[in-house]
């Protein structure tokens, strides 16, 4: 099998793509990033989640066929802080979490998807976050997060729709890793529980063993580390 990690610089991505890298199934990892580093034993490969010329040059790298394909890039601060309220709603804040969040995966599914097996089992993920449910928001904020990864949600949601009709053992979901010890977290650590303040490996490791589990049915919808299915 053949596995592509898109942001393998990143603490989850970087995790995820050396777990695979020493998993025997494995013939092949390649690990995509702005910075084009990924961790020993994985093939890095240099692109931009926003930026499709970039994306499809590396798709053309890895070639086919592509068993598993996830997108764990994303963005929740850095240079904004979530909104509180819905006074704080900021044009470029929105902009910025959709480029990222959704329009990134959307890119990526465009120019991976190819390279996917017609035949057999294959996998597309995309890191999603529980906050991005719309039957489980009961405390409102964070609009530009939520909004975005709703849309991500969305948007696997349709293409599993279109795989199941030309690519029959395709599984197309999202994934939620928990709160995890990285910076993308680090502002917003405080308050919680050292148990279930997770490290990347421990979490990657148990996004993986749900990832391995799952079958065509479960195609276009969110799981959590657990493997429970997250409400839409």
């Amino acid at each position: 099998m053949r596995a592509v990690i898109i942001g393998a610089s990143g603490g989850i991505g970087a995790a995820m793509a050396a777990r695979l890298a020493a998993d025997d199934r494995y013939e092949a990892v390649f690990g995509v990033s702005r910075t084009g580093r990924a961790p020993d034993g994985v093939a890095a490969l240099k692109a931009d989640i926003t930026d499709a010329a970039s994306l499809e040059a590396a798709a053309a790298t890895v070639g086919a066929p592509v068993d598993l394909c996830v997108v764990a890039s994303g963005v929740l601060h850095d240079g904004f802080q979530p909104e509180r309220s819905w006074r704080a709603l900021d044009a470029d804040h929105l902009q910025r979490d959709f480029a990222v969040n959704a329009m990134g995966p959307a890119l990526a599914a465009r120019a991976f998807l190819p390279l996917a097996p017609r035949e057999g089992r294959a996998v597309f993920a995309a890191l999603s976050a529980r906050v991005g449910s719309i039957g489980d928001n009961r405390l409102g904020g964070w609009h530009s997060y939520r909004a975005s990864k709703a849309a991500l949600n969305m948007i696997l949601k349709t293409l599993s729709v279109e795989l199941a009709r030309t690519h029959p053992g395709m599984i197309c979901v999202g994934l939620h890793p928990g709160t995890v010890d990285t910076a993308l977290s680090e502002p917003f650590q405080k308050g919680v529980a050292p148990e279930k303040l997770f490290q990347a490996a421990y979490s990657a490791t148990r996004l993986l063993a749900v990832v391995d589990v799952l079958t065509p049915a479960d195609s276009g919808f969110v799981f959590d580390w657990k493997g429970e299915r997250i409400a839409e």
